[in-house]
């Protein structure tokens, strides 16, 4: 927990980005019966009926002091889609940073091993060298502030019936866009000292 906790705590500072890291799921839904558009005196009317269409996965990293994210949606989440996208952060997104500091959680599809599963070793290496990973501990997910820009990005954009991946990117990408041009920026405030302080249940009895 520390150990993400000091990672925050570091000053801004481009060459040494600080990038967050996520993932999760949305179902993709139809609809029955078209809903009813919404009119005055009443909201849009959705039939309780709804037609399953797969899963599709969404990736997310944060760039918590710059006021940045990206999003990719995928239609799975291996080894291979995970190296793909750090992959784009480490040579398109930040190609000028000497280090990317990643934080995300210890998924069994976090870690180098799957940069060589989708790359030859010397691309994987090169991608794996420009990355300094710092895993939220089990059941720390908290500490992971891309989750929280998850939850943002499923209460604004995804709060609703999506029957497409083509339309659940172009919304997503809409999203994106407009958080990305208000540059807001997640500033953490809790650090070690305060965890020593609140969650002494955590650090063990000397």
């Amino acid at each position: 927990m520390e150990d993400v906790l000091d990672v925050y705590a570091r000053p801004y500072d481009p060459e040494f980005p600080v990038i967050c890291m996520d993932e999760s799921n949305k179902q993709l839904l139809g609809e029955v019966t078209p809903p009813i558009q919404a009119a005055p005196g009443h909201p849009q009317l959705c039939d309780d009926e709804y037609i399953r269409l797969g899963v599709a996965n969404i990736f997310i990293e944060v760039e918590p002091l710059a006021g940045r994210r990206h999003v990719e949606i995928t239609h799975t989440r291996t080894r291979i889609d995970w190296a793909h996208f750090v992959e784009e952060m480490a040579e398109n997104r930040y190609p000028d940073a000497k280090k990317i500091i990643l934080v995300m959680d210890n998924l069994n599809t976090h870690n180098t091993a799957s940069l060589y599963e989708a790359f030859p070793p010397e691309k994987a290496r090169r991608i794996a060298d420009k990355l300094e990973i710092h895993y939220t501990p089990k059941h720390g997910s908290w500490l992971n502030v891309a989750e929280i820009e998850l939850s943002v990005l499923k209460r604004q954009c995804l709060d609703r019936r999506i029957d497409s991946i083509e339309k659940m990117s172009a919304e997503v990408a809409s999203w994106e866009s407009d958080r990305n041009n208000k540059q807001t920026q997640v500033k953490w405030h809790f650090t070690s000292k305060d965890a020593r302080c609140k969650l002494t249940r955590l650090y063990p009895k000397l």
